[in-house]
């Protein structure tokens, strides 16, 4: 799997909406992947943060794409610094 793969997915894996074949897949590959494994922690961070915030209210439509774009992005520059 590709550093690209597992981000998209990280969610899914957050969400316990993933079977376990790829919730083993995704593990495997963060335990071998800093710039991954941080990412992941990075977005457990959100998701725990948006939970305590909205006090079991559901967040704003749009609102959990807007964030996922943005880390994407701000993971896409560090691989990209990393690997460049």
């Amino acid at each position: 799997m590709d550093c690209t793969a597992v981000l998209a997915d990280v969610w899914l894996m957050l969400d316990n909406e993933c079977d376990q074949a790829t919730r083993q897949r995704l593990q495997e590959h963060m335990d071998h992947c800093s710039p991954c494994i941080e990412a992941y922690g990075i977005e457990e961070k959100i998701k725990g943060l948006l939970s305590r915030k909205c006090g079991g209210e559901h967040a704003p439509e749009g609102l959990r794409d807007r964030l996922k774009l943005e880390i994407h992005r701000s993971i896409s520059v560090r691989i990209e610094t990393t690997e460049g």
